[in-house]
């Protein structure tokens, strides 16, 4: 289980495709200024996303169900991993300069570690 009700995703007709999906990754790497090797889509077991030592970003089949700004807090967070590696005090003010609203979103959507 994924640890967040289905039944508060959006209805599979309604899931982002993945070219837009892929397309707002893309876009969010343009404005955080780094360049993924790589982008995945695939079902995950216990995360969200990752983010590999060489720069490939791995997101989750069911985050394309979700509401739009948990996809871009796990988006983003992803990215920020190109830049800084753990999830220290740097990675922490990047995400939150980037994303205002990251504190709120994660509390809404807590699951599973990206």
């Amino acid at each position: 289980m994924k640890g967040q009700d289905p039944a508060d995703w959006l209805p599979l007709e309604e899931a982002v495709p993945p070219d837009l999906f892929r397309a707002e990754v893309a876009a969010w790497a343009r404005r955080i200024g780094v360049e993924p090797r790589e982008v995945r889509i695939r079902p995950m077991k216990r995360k969200w996303a990752s983010c590999s030592s060489r720069g490939r970003l791995t997101f989750d089949v069911d985050l394309l169900r979700q509401p739009s700004a948990f996809r871009r807090e796990v988006i983003v967070h992803e990215l920020l991993h190109l830049k800084v590696p753990n999830h220290g005090p740097v990675f922490r003010s990047l995400l939150r300069a980037y994303l205002q609203t990251a504190e709120e979103v994660r509390g809404a959507n807590s699951r599973r570690g990206f």
